[in-house]
């Protein structure tokens, strides 16, 4: 839900003003955002689903939802219309504000992220699963700001025709995972009748 591939070219677009040393200060910036954000969702997901009486299934068909329009539009190599905006890239000319908003959220950390560690938490049967996902959540994140720092060379290897190659094939696992999501929150709900 990330999206490394996919983010890597426009973050590069949205800093190609910026030195070297200002791009990683904001790399850096941004993942911490969204790893903050991440780990904050991850310790309230059950918490969550207690205090507004969610059912984890409702959030499961909803996030698989969520999880599809993403695919679809990875699947397509669009940016969601939620994660950046061009008003948005020309408003922040500070690094400082570029790396909070829209580089940490919700270009690096979306909706669909956000969704998908409160499902997790929220279905993680001990505290060992929620300190499971919250290893996950630093792990995946360390790996984005490195693809982020790596994304000029990436780039240049791969070719962005690489890149789309690679974010069309994520899109259409991750619209698979959408669908196992619905099922899974249906298939429960069927079951208790």
């Amino acid at each position: 839900m990330v999206n490394p591939l996919g983010i890597t070219p426009i973050f590069a677009a949205m800093t190609e003003s910026f030195s070297n040393v200002d791009q990683v200060k904001i790399a850096r910036k941004g993942i911490l955002t969204g790893s903050i954000v991440l780990i904050i969702f991850t310790l309230l997901g059950s918490f969550i689903f207690r205090f507004y009486g969610i059912t984890v299934e409702a959030f499961q068909i909803m996030g698989g939802i969520i999880f599809f329009r993403s695919g679809l539009r990875m699947l397509d190599a669009q940016v969601g219309r939620s994660r950046t905006t061009q008003t948005e890239r020309d408003e922040f000319k500070d690094g400082e504000e570029l790396a909070i908003s829209p580089i940490g959220v919700p270009l690096i950390t979306g909706p669909g992220a956000i969704t998908g560690v409160v499902i997790l938490s929220g279905k993680g049967p001990s505290d060992y699963s929620v300190v499971t996902l919250l290893i996950s959540v630093i792990i995946t994140m360390a790996l984005f700001y490195w693809i982020l720092r790596a994304g000029n060379l990436l780039a240049k290897r791969i070719g962005i025709a690489g890149m789309r190659v690679i974010e069309r094939m994520m899109g259409l696992i991750l619209m698979v995972i959408a669908v196992q999501f619905i099922i899974n929150g249906l298939e429960t709900i069927i079951n208790r009748f």
